[in-house]
């Protein structure tokens, strides 16, 4: 069995109460990993090194090219060691083979791009304020300082990379707290650090409770920022606790996105789009497009097609590269999606396809699809985070984006049509951060990423995540040489001074 100690101020180390936690590969049951439980006194030794790191300077100050040198250092070490961190993520989180192989590329991919922008001045010149003998106006971002970074069990590497190279390309000093579900490659990413050139103190990562450790890191007065992944409640409640001290925070929550097809739209390609928007990755996206919303003339014909698809999906062991539908993380997920497609057929909406458990272990659900569903009804308002999909008929544009937008969430979109300029239209109507055009699930380092509504605070990727972990500074440049001619001696300087 794998063992995995806390990352604090450059050293592993057990947690000072000696605590320990199991992580279990979600398909065999098998315990993989005994990693350390850290407690409040862990916490506060992680967040000491880090405020002490950014203090120093021995981050920050460093010239961006440097910082962008050492981040491609972790970029080298995660493309060396991509098949055992492939493997440790399908054993962790359940997650296909495929998947897994994808997300360690597009980590390092997406660590790159940090690597790179890490070297990039954001100063800027407001135009139209500066005047030649007169003043300069500029901006600086400057990092905000010590980050906490709280990263979900959904996508265990590639979160904590999300969140990680913004905040090192920009200066920051950092504590990562991934998943208590899913912790494994995180404390890998640990281990790669540790054998860069990252200076003590910088980079911290610890393992255990949210309730533990994320409590004391958002109410932590040496964190100046926090940066959270997960569910639209613990945002909320991370939201009114940084409120004690006005922390800086970003929040990527929930999700009900709609994925709408017009009735131009190409019925084999938008049955594909479908599919995937919907049971990629055991539906376990927070933009997954779980709310299917299809014209009613090629409804039937529509229906037809997903049932026969989806009915030929594989089902199976992760590591089989065949399989495309693996297990849900973990037992209390399992149960909360098949009490969520219990609901569905108590609220009268019928089952087209799958609504059981595949085989006798293994933690797997059919890939199931509800038809006949009001979007008022639960399994249409709530993220159900599982391998469930529903299905809702409209019978023209304006209708399909009243249904779209009647969510407390507003994450993600899409919409399919062989009409760009139909499409464009629906698009700017539906208020969500992102929408895909006849696509889905595909994301830029370049774009930003992020959420309308309870689906979250700020943005990731693109120069506005970059900065969201930094301030903005206003520096004033006074030009006028002449005493005299100063405006505020007149009206506050007496004359004869």
């Amino acid at each position: 069995m794998l063992k995995y100690r806390l990352f604090i101020n450059g050293e592993f180390c057990e947690s000072d109460d000696k605590k320990t936690f199991k992580s279990t590969d979600p398909f065999s049951g098998e315990e993989i990993a005994e990693i350390s439980e850290a407690g409040v006194s862990d916490t506060v030794k992680a967040v000491s090194a880090a405020r002490k790191a950014f203090d120093s300077g021995v981050w920050s100050g460093l010239p961006g090219e440097e910082r962008g040198r050492i981040i491609k250092q972790i970029v080298d070490k995660i493309n060396e060691n991509a098949e055992k961190l492939t493997e440790l993520e399908v054993r962790d989180s359940g997650s296909t083979v495929r998947k897994a192989g994808e997300d360690v590329f597009l980590s390092a991919k997406s660590l790159n791009y940090f690597s790179k922008i890490a070297s990039t001045d954001f100063t800027e010149n407001i135009a139209g304020l500066s005047k030649e003998g007169v003043s300069r106006n500029l901006v600086k971002y400057e990092p905000v300082g010590v980050c906490a970074l709280i990263t979900p069990w959904n996508f265990p590497l590639k979160m904590a990379i999300w969140k990680l190279g913004p905040a090192l390309a920009a200066g920051n000093t950092v504590i990562l707290k991934p998943a208590m579900e899913t912790s494994v490659t995180a404390c890998e990413l640990a281990r790669l650090i540790s054998e860069t050139d990252m200076p003590k103190g910088v980079v911290n990562i610890i393992t255990g409770k949210g309730s533990v450790i994320g409590t004391e890191l958002v109410n932590n007065p040496d964190v100046d920022k926090v940066g959270f992944t997960g569910s639209t409640e613990v945002g909320k409640t991370i939201m009114q606790n940084a409120s004690s001290n006005l922390k800086k925070i970003t929040l990527e929550c929930g999700g009900k996105s709609a994925n709408i097809v017009l009735d131009d739209a190409d019925i084999e390609m938008s049955i594909d789009g479908a599919i995937y928007a919907a049971f990629y990755h055991q539906g376990q996206c927070c933009e997954g497009g779980t709310r299917l919303l299809v014209h009613e003339k090629i409804f039937d014909r529509f229906i037809s097609g997903l049932k026969a698809k989806i009915e030929r999906m594989k089902i199976g062991d992760p590591k089989d590269k065949s399989v495309t539908v693996g297990p849900v993380v973990n037992k209390y997920q399992f149960d909360t999606v098949m009490n969520y497609i219990k609901t569905g057929i108590e609220e009268g909406a019928e089952i087209l396809t799958g609504g059981k458990q595949f085989g006798d272990s293994g933690l797997m659900i059919e890939p199931t699809v509800f038809v006949n569903v009001d979007n008022k009804m639960k399994i249409a308002r709530e993220e159900i985070f599982g391998p469930v999909l529903v299905v809702i008929k409209f019978k023209d544009d304006d209708e399909a984006v009243a249904i779209a937008n009647d969510s407390i969430y507003g994450l993600a979109g899409g919409v399919w049509s062989g009409n760009d300029e139909r499409a464009m239209a629906v698009a700017d109507r539906m208020r969500t951060g992102t929408v895909w055009i006849n696509e889905y699930h595909l994301m830029s380092d370049r774009a930003p990423f992020g959420g309308y509504k309870q689906s979250g605070i700020g943005r990731e990727f693109g120069s506005e995540g970059i900065k969201e972990y930094m301030e903005a500074k206003h520096i004033h440049i006074d030009e006028i040489k002449d005493r005299t001619k100063k405006p505020w001696y007149r009206t506050v300087v007496p004359k004869d001074l």
